[in-house]
Parts: C-alpha cells; sequence; structure tokens
C-alpha cells in the first residue's frame, strides 16, 4: 500500500480504505480461485495495482470517460483505474467466467458504482469507448482488429481515443504497422525494477462508422 501513496499521494479516504481492502480481497480469493499466479500475489501493489496506475501516468480521464477493459483476468487494469477515476465508467470483460466472478465480487466489496463486469469476447462487444485498455492479452494487431469499430468518435482528452496498452520488452516488430504509436516507459514514473522493461503503449484510432 505505501508504494500506491508514495506515487499517488492525493487519494481521498475513501480511496485509500479501497486500494487498502484490495489486499486482503485478493488473497482471499486467490485462496478459491487462482486469479494471480501464487509467486505474484505477495506483490500485488506493484505488479497488479501500481502497475495498472502506470495508465494513470499518462493520461487523467475527465469525468464521463468510458473505458473497456479487454481480458482484464482478475480486474487488471481495471479495478485500481476505477477507483482512482470515480467519475469515468469502466466495462471489465474476459472470457474466463471465474475471473469475471472475482471482479464482480471485488467491485461490489468496494462498493464501485463505475464497474460493470461480463463475461465476453472482445469482438461482441457494443457500443463505443474513449479508450481500450489491456495488459498484454494478446499482440497489438491481433488486439487492433478485435477493437477497432469500438471507438468513439469525439475526443475529450490531448491524448486521442484508442488503446492504452500494458507491455513489456522490445515492441518495435509489433508496432511496426503502426506509425502513429508512442511508447512511454513506466520506469520514467516508478522505481522499483519490475518496471524497467514495462510500458504504456498508446495507438490512435479513428472512429469507424
Amino acid at each position: 500500500m505505501d508504494e500506491i501513496l508514495k506515487y499517488f499521494p492525493n487519494l481521498t479516504d475513501i480511496q485509500k480504505d479501497q486500494f487498502q481492502k484490495l489486499d486482503f480481497l485478493y488473497h482471499d480469493w486467490n485462496e478459491k480461485i487462482n486469479v494471480i499466479s501464487r509467486k505474484d500475489i505477495d506483490a500485488l501493489y506493484t505488479k497488479h495495482i501500481l502497475h495498472s496506475l502506470g495508465i494513470a501516468k499518462i493520461i487523467k480521464f475527465e469525468p464521463g470517460t468510458y473505458v473497456l477493459d479487454v481480458g482484464t483476468g482478475g480486474g487488471f487494469p481495471g479495478i485500481p483505474l476505477a477507483i482512482l477515476f470515480p467519475e469515468t465508467r469502466f466495462f471489465l470483460i474476459d472470457i474466463i467466467a471465474k475471473k469475471i466472478k472475482v471482479v464482480q465480487a471485488v467491485a461490489e466489496a468496494l462498493e464501485l458504482k463505475n464497474v460493470k463486469a461480463e463475461q465476453l469476447r472482445a469482438e461482441l462487444v457494443k457500443g463505443d469507448f474513449d479508450f481500450i485498455v489491456s495488459r498484454a492479452v494478446t499482440n497489438m494487431p491481433d488486439f487492433v482488429s478485435w477493437v477497432k469499430t469500438k471507438i468513439k468518435k469525439q475526443n475529450k482528452h490531448e491524448l486521442k481515443n484508442g488503446i492504452l496498452y500494458l507491455k513489456g520488452g522490445d515492441l518495435t516488430e509489433e508496432l511496426k504497422d503502426f506509425p502513429k504509436a508512442t511508447e512511454y516507459n513506466l520506469a520514467d514514473f516508478f522505481e522499483d525494477e519490475f518496471f524497467e522493461t514495462k510500458k504504456v503503449v498508446h495507438v490512435p484510432l479513428k472512429f469507424q462508422s
């Protein structure tokens, strides 16, 4: 929890309480349903929560923003972002039912009114979103093919509507067909060595009618 406060010192008391509760909730659920690897659960705040919040170092979602989290797993990056941006709506999807069950239970326990979670494939999602977030569920060309028709026309941020993707390593080959993609190194924002190769990739996408 200390590392969250270190990088996000202006949290409200409600947000602090919600972030604090994540530790118990995920440990408890992980005993029943293995949603986070055993070796990572003890590094929950660094490897999952703070990693998710890397997106918040790139953009501050305006009130009323609508965000789709594809392949959310146990709720990352969607749940930490939903705590940080209570006036932004988040739709979290995954194809694995037991993971969505955990997400729904965590959102309910934290009383997150801005989170909806469903077992659903990205291709089947209805609606338009300002941003689509994800944590390395597949390569970028495939990911873009899933979500390219789900982007809102109107931009309300300096960053153009599109994808905000948490990924690591050398992405030169993967991004060669996306000349407008921008990579942001999370090591510029967070000190822990875990973030040395981690990035947020922004890929702007145009509205398709």
